[in-house]
């Protein structure tokens, strides 16, 4: 069996500071918004993300992921220099022994996100 994609879903209490996150701060689109059920869809190039606000289902007091998203760009020079005097940064950029540039920051709801690329 092949999976084709994956696409994670990030609940959050606040729908909309979160959109504005990702499309200000890393160019993503905003495909679907329904405030009605509290969710959307965000995409840039391949990378997508789902919103949700929790639902009765799942117990829900924070956002919480015990890892991080990690995103492939071959611009992650030019990321980081956007990025890193705006946001809250776990690690600057630096070239790591296995190969790979890359950098660390928490979105608005303090998940951990990474950027890298091979490091040349």
């Amino acid at each position: 069996m092949k999976l084709d994609s994956l696409t994670p879903i990030l609940y959050t209490d606040d729908i909309e500071a979160t959109i504005k996150f990702y499309t200000i701060h890393f160019n993503f689109v905003c495909n679907n918004y329904d405030e009605n059920i509290g969710w959307a869809s965000l995409s840039n190039g391949d990378a997508e993300l789902m919103l949700s606000k929790p639902n009765a289902h799942i117990p829900f007091t924070k956002s919480n992921f015990t890892g991080s998203f990690y995103f492939r760009t071959k611009d992650v020079d030019a990321l980081w220099n956007a990025v890193k005097d705006k946001l809250n940064i776990c690690f600057p950029i630096e070239n790591f022994d296995y190969g790979l540039r890359e950098f660390a920051v928490y979105d608005n709801n303090g998940y951990l996100l990474q950027f890298g690329w091979k490091s040349e």
